[in-house]
């Protein structure tokens, strides 16, 4: 049968290692399960069209049987009344009707076994497409934690190339420092040592100085006559 043929491939499908051959899985997961459940929706049309072939074929067979048990009492009826002619007929009519009910039998055969396998198709593929969905849950959680850690990596990775920025720049502030103490300690070699009597002598040229600067002033006084008058002033 040409739709038995059409989804054999559906129902040997191994969900299980489609999933393994997936490069995106959770891209791939959504087709899949969108492709599969078109197919859910032609497989399920087939099985109830197959299913009701199979009770035309078994109601045909019933009525078969039904007409052949009929002419069975209508040729026993015949011989009671003693018209065995009539009998004749209706048991003519009778095999005729058994002939055909041996294809009606074949043909019921047939549209049950089609039937069965059908269903069979139909319940595997809802069934694959549950465990699909079962498994999209699962796959797009794990995609979900994936990403979380990649983003955990890379912030430790950036976390790494500071620590080492820190360190560099903690290396070249200690090389700065150390410059610097160096060209403290050039300045100081370079300064001339302290000459204590040069340090003594301008200490007591400044006492000459205001000495100076005292008598003089005594002088101006005693022209100005304010030191007699002072002195005056001092004796009474």
């Amino acid at each position: 049968m040409s739709i038995l043929s059409r989804f054999q491939d559906i129902i040997s499908s191994n969900v299980n290692a489609l999933l393994d051959r997936m490069e995106d899985p959770e891209k791939m997961i959504d087709q899949y399960l969108r492709n599969m459940s078109n197919d859910l929706a032609e497989v399920k049309k087939n099985t109830a069209s197959v299913m009701a072939e199979e009770t035309k074929a078994k109601r045909l067979v019933a009525d078969n049987e039904a007409e052949v048990a009929k002419y069975e009492e209508l040729a026993k009826k015949a011989i009671k009344s003693g018209s065995d002619d009539d009998a004749r007929v209706f048991l003519a009519k009778k095999q005729e009707l058994e002939d055909i009910g041996v294809g009606l039998a074949k043909t019921y055969a047939t549209a049950h076994e089609n039937a069965s396998k059908m269903r069979q198709m139909h319940d595997k593929l809802a069934s694959d497409i549950e465990k699909l969905k079962q498994r999209q849950s699962m796959l797009k959680a794990q995609i979900s934690v994936a990403d979380t850690q990649e983003k955990i990596n890379k912030a430790n990775q950036s976390v790494g190339k500071t620590q080492g920025s820190i360190g560099s720049f903690k290396r070249m502030e200690d090389k700065i420092s150390e410059r610097l103490d160096q060209a403290d300690a050039m300045a100081e070699l370079n300064e001339e040592p302290e000459d204590e009597a040069k340090s003594l002598e301008e200490k007591y040229a400044e006492h000459r100085e205001s000495a100076a600067v005292e008598a003089e002033l005594e002088r101006m006084k005693q022209a100005m006559g304010l030191v007699e008058e002072k002195a005056e002033e001092d004796t009474e």
